[in-house]
């Protein structure tokens, strides 16, 4: 018996080229400012040369200048936006620019982390936005500028899509995941924890204090400008700019990773890229401590999202962390290093703690301004152990961990024969959670985990009964025991 030859059709497909698409016509008008930033630039660059080439224009000859910067701008605005293309491909997002010099990115959906979505002032009132792409191993983000609302919407979901390994015509089809809200800032609140801040004040006194200290010092106009505009600007940034920016705070989870919208006139929409978060720092300051509020910043390698929570309750702070560290438990109050630290670091080694979970390493430091860093052991890269001869003398010794986000979290001031214990110890923990770690991908890992849980629920319905109970009540009970001891307090 033979089998029929296949068709030779059946075997060649015709490969159809991706259908390129082209950013909102607004953007020309953005693009159209580039010639006339160069000419700006170049005049605050030489003012005196600027000045004097202006004094020398004639009436006529600005009007011909103008008729000619106008319409070139415009021109290049035009042609740059003509010029750019974007494509979906069944692997990659393909971006095409170049009025006259051609460049071509290739980003491979399987390495893109977050897509971001950010709205200047000017882009809300136009009703447009932009969208910036956070891939892995790259130190600047490419941005498709600009969108359409609803078409940047239905782009991004489709990357985030593609990106958790669903096909191409599925894809499509998920849509914008669905968000459920786990913590908003209100704005006074916001603005109390800035009064609050020691740095706010460390600013703007500086910016008080030091002009008038230099002008009786030197009697100089120019030297109290160059030191008190930085000055003002630096206290600006620290208390207007920064509530500027965290307006509106608001953490969402979905299953494509948590949702971080705010700005009061620029509008920021980001995504905290599952599994790539390294490290997650707890920081406390002094005046915030009655109020128990804290603040939370994260590691993320190849990206620059910080802030997870500007503001927030430390209860509700640590469910947020839940979020981002699935298993996680933020140890109560890590041990301080042993009392003969004060001879190497005198009154400030208080602040220094440490504290060993089955999932994360945790340091603290600072007295004033308490840090607590947390890295699970599934992101530890290396492990060092360092000591000095004054710490060698006194049997102590620094513990340094380093992530994947070219971060170090140490452990200062242990004493020698623990540090080296948890020096052989911490290898095995991130061997152990490496292999148990969950994988970065979350809308994959929630369908796989659904599907998991269907199967381990059908299973388990036909299992029920005295003896489930009686395992489950000893494991709690081991576990909430050993929990327990976690939480034993060193007198702080």
């Amino acid at each position: 018996m033979t089998t029929p030859a296949p068709d030779p059709r059946d075997l060649v497909r015709e490969e159809r080229p991706p259908a390129e698409r082209r950013l909102h016509p607004v953007t020309p008008f953005r693009r159209a400012w580039a010639p006339v930033a160069v000419i700006a630039g170049w005049a605050v660059h030489d003012p005196d040369q600027a000045q004097e080439q202006l004094t020398r224009l004639t009436t006529t000859a600005l009007l011909i200048g103008l008729a000619v910067i106008v319409p070139a701008a415009a021109l290049y605005g035009f042609l740059s936006w003509w010029f750019t293309h974007f494509a979906v491909t069944e692997t990659e997002l393909r971006i095409r620019t170049g009025l006259f010099f051609r460049r071509t990115a290739h980003i491979r959906l399987d390495r893109l982390q977050a897509v971001d979505v950010t709205q200047p002032l000017l882009a809300r009132v136009a009703g447009v936005t932009k969208l910036k792409l956070d891939v892995v191993g790259a130190h600047k983000k490419d941005e498709l500028a600009f969108l359409g609302e609803d078409d940047a919407r239905a782009l991004r979901a489709e990357l985030l899509a593609r990106a958790a390994g669903f096909a191409p015509g599925t894809a499509r089809e998920v849509g914008e995941a669905p968000v459920r809200r786990l913590l908003h800032v209100p704005p006074g609140v916001l603005a109390v924890s800035l009064v609050l801040t020691g740095a706010t004040w460390g600013s703007l006194a500086a910016a008080l204090v030091v002009p008038p200290v230099l002008w009786f010092a030197t009697h100089s106009v120019w030297s109290v400008l160059a030191t008190g505009v930085p000055l003002l600007g630096a206290a600006g940034a620290s208390s207007v700019g920064r509530f500027v920016g965290e307006y509106d705070w608001t953490v969402g989870d979905s299953p494509d990773g948590l949702r971080i919208d705010h700005g009061l006139l620029d509008r920021t929409h980001e995504t905290v890229p599952p599994g790539r978060v390294q490290t997650v720092r707890i920081i406390e300051p002094l005046l915030w401590r009655r109020r128990g509020w804290v603040r939370v910043e994260l590691d993320v390698a190849g990206s620059s999202n910080s802030v997870l929570v500007p503001v927030a309750p430390r209860e509700v702070a640590e469910s947020v962390i839940a979020g981002v560290l699935p298993g996680v438990r933020v140890p109560p109050a890590p041990a301080r290093p042993p009392r003969r630290a004060g001879w190497c670091v005198p009154f400030w080694w208080r602040g220094y703690g440490l504290a060993v979970t089955d999932t994360v390493f945790a340091a603290r430091h600072g007295l004033l301004r308490r840090t607590l860093s947390l890295v699970p052991h599934a992101k530890v890269q290396s492990i060092r152990l360092t000591q000095g001869p004054w710490k060698r003398l006194h049997g102590l010794a620094d513990v340094h961990v380093d992530t994947g986000a070219d971060e170090t979290v140490t452990a200062r001031l242990r004493g020698a024969q623990e540090a080296a214990e948890l020096l052989r110890a911490q290898a095995d923990r991130s061997r152990t959670g490496r292999r148990e770690a969950r994988p970065d991908r979350w809308m994959a890992a929630a369908a796989e985990g659904d599907a998991a849980g269907a199967v381990e629920g059908d299973a388990g319905g036909a299992v029920e009964g005295d003896a489930g109970g009686a395992v489950e009540g000893d494991a709690g009970g081991a576990v909430e025991g050993a929990d327990g001891l976690d939480g034993v307090t060193d007198g702080v």
